[in-house]
């Protein structure tokens, strides 16, 4: 009796293989972070970041224009705001010539093109470092989901095409969406960060924006990382309440998340690799234990194997060079 059925025929050869393979990865696949300070030619290495920079509004003009030739054609803007402009109530995320509404102009005057995402989230404006209002050690929700509006208004106004609430207060999407609606800016998307966990994975990125929280953590609006059932909840909840894209974050340790969101929903699906997880792989290949690059493929590979549309990842160029 011969072997009739023998699947390793399909993996012979890298040719055969390229050919049935079922995920591959393409620049499209990619939403690209950015970090802004202000200044002049600014371009800091983020110490517990390696290879990834903060850039001031000049160079990031640079940035976005080697973003889009190699056609990385989405950013998603954070910004690192000065000590002295940090207030409990955010206030100078509603400036309209705040660093973030600047940031947008000199992306979309570099690359009109570009799909332009904004951080939505109080944590980088608050002198407390959370994402809300602090009323008596509590961070309050609903005047934080006003605010939260306010800033996303702003961001629309200075030419974003997509905010990006990050916070995870209870119906921020609401709020946000009718608002825009209201000032006619019905085409404005919202990517939610609808399954944000309490996460330990967040620590460089904190170091980046400065943006630790100055007391406690965030443990009661982020998810509990030990909930599954929940993160489906959250993501449909904030569709119904006009989320165009649902986000999970963090990414590798969450990937049953990233599925069980992608089986529930009808609308594209976003994961974070977040700074911690690169933090680990630059370390780890810096002293030899890893090979950067093979590693590096293969957890891309794994958000799309288990169903990102949108991969927002600090590994962006280093992907795209490879490919």
């Amino acid at each position: 009796m011969h072997q009739l059925r023998r699947n390793r025929r399909l993996r012979t050869t890298e040719s055969i293989r390229s050919l049935v393979r079922e995920h591959t990865i393409t620049p499209n696949d990619f939403l690209v972070p950015l970090f802004v300070v202000e200044g002049k030619n600014v371009k800091q290495e983020i110490a517990s970041m390696p290879g990834y920079y903060r850039y001031s509004l000049d160079l990031l003009k640079i940035e976005v224009n080697e973003l889009w030739t190699m056609g990385l054609k989405a950013v998603l803007l954070f910004v690192k705001v000065p000590d002295d402009l940090k207030d409990n109530k955010g206030t100078e995320a509603l400036n309209p010539d705040g660093l973030m509404q600047r940031a947008i102009k000199t992306v979309k005057d570099v690359a009109p093109e570009m799909l332009v995402m904004t951080d939505v989230a109080l944590d980088p404006y608050s002198s407390y470092g959370h994402d809300g209002i602090v009323e008596d050690g509590y961070i309050v929700n609903d005047p934080t989901c006003e605010v939260l509006a306010e800033m996303s208004l702003s961001h629309a106004q200075a030419g974003a095409d997509f905010v990006a609430p990050s916070d995870m207060m209870d119906g921020r999407i609401m709020a946000i969406r009718e608002l825009l609606e209201e000032e006619n800016y019905k085409n404005t998307g919202i990517m939610s960060y609808s399954a944000k966990y309490a996460s330990a994975f967040y620590g460089p990125f904190r170091d980046a924006l400065d943006s630790a929280p100055g007391f406690g953590d965030k443990k009661t609006y982020q998810m509990d990382f030990a909930n599954r059932d929940e993160a489906v909840k959250e993501t449909l909840m904030d569709i119904e309440e006009g989320a165009d894209i649902v986000m999970v974050k963090p990414g590798l340790a969450y990937l049953d998340i990233v599925r069980d969101v992608r089986d529930a929903v009808d609308v594209p699906v976003a994961v974070y690799q977040v700074s911690g997880e690169y933090a680990m792989l630059k370390a780890a290949a810096e002293k030899g234990w890893l090979d950067h690059d093979a590693i590096m493929m293969e957890q891309i590979i794994a958000f799309k194997r288990a169903g990102a549309h949108i991969i927002a990842s600090y590994f962006a160029k280093d992907v795209v060079k490879l490919l």
